[in-house]
């Protein structure tokens, strides 16, 4: 298993993205179910008051850092104890933000890379034998996923799609569904935190579902919904500065995952 370290009690596995598709294609493998999470910012900064969310991510098996942020952060962190003054921690906290853009290899020490819930989803649908279920986005969103992918991937073997809802009421029409379908391999899209906590209430209700998967908006961009941001910018951890240009209405959330998430991360040692 890899070694797990945490920020502000959220679990992160130090895997890059390669090892964390093995992990999930040998968990395929046996008799367990999985549950997978891909935190980022907005996640840490959602669990500081909603702590029945951080009681289901401390729950996973897999945790991966979806966020340029959380390699800084899990850099900044480990430098902390140095800190002798609230001063010194900022002016370390703005040196190290520093490093995410001139030098990015030095904040990939403690976690040794980002790794994008929508890159894994799409090297698990290229590798995996297993049988996949999509469920979430918005409606007819997943079947033109299930479309894209089958296009991309022939090998794939998507056994059903379903936008539905993450409302309790809706649980037992879709667990049947997904038992039904034989799925062994979940993707939720429901986005955080509903994602995580559908699959947290309902997974055990679905006994041939290997491993689950939120995914956030990762149907969207398959699908065309959404663009991606180019690769330089993925590159460069200013995937945020993208969004903002393209949804200004996003802006509350962006600044959620950036400027709200770093002067809560500068604040740990003198909370």
């Amino acid at each position: 298993m890899p070694k797990r370290i945490l920020i502000k009690g959220v679990p992160f596995d130090q895997v890059n993205r390669a090892e964390a598709c093995d992990l999930i294609l040998d968990y395929l493998k046996k008799e367990k179910q999985y549950f997978v999470t891909t935190p980022n910012p907005e996640f840490i900064v959602e669990t500081m008051k909603n702590s029945d969310f951080k009681k289901v991510l401390e729950k996973a098996d897999l945790s991966v850092a979806d966020g340029i942020g959380i390699l800084w952060a899990s850099t900044y962190l480990s430098k902390l104890e140095q800190a002798k003054s609230r001063d010194f921690a900022c002016s370390r906290a703005f040196y190290t933000l520093l490093q995410t853009l001139f030098t990015p290899k030095k904040i990939r020490k403690i976690l040794p890379e980002r790794v994008c819930g929508s890159d894994l989803f799409l090297d698990l649908c290229e590798k995996s034998s297993s049988k996949i279920f999509l469920l979430g986005a918005a409606p007819g969103v997943a079947e033109q996923t299930k479309y894209v992918l089958e296009k991309k991937f022939p090998s794939v073997k998507i056994v059903g799609t379903h936008a539905g809802t993450p409302q309790e009421k809706d649980e037992k029409v879709i667990n049947n569904m997904i038992n039904d379908s034989g799925a062994e391999l979940l993707f939720v899209a429901y986005g955080s935190p509903r994602q995580e906590m559908w699959i947290d209430r309902n997974l055990s209700k679905m006994p041939k579902v290997k491993v689950a998967m939120g995914i956030g908006g990762s149907f969207d961009f398959v699908a065309g919904v959404q663009k991606r941001a180019p690769a330089l910018f993925r590159k460069l951890g200013l995937e945020w500065l993208w969004r903002l240009i393209r949804e200004p209405k996003r802006f509350k959330r962006i600044w959620n995952a950036t400027g709200v998430f770093v002067g809560k991360i500068v604040k740990n040692k003198y909370d």
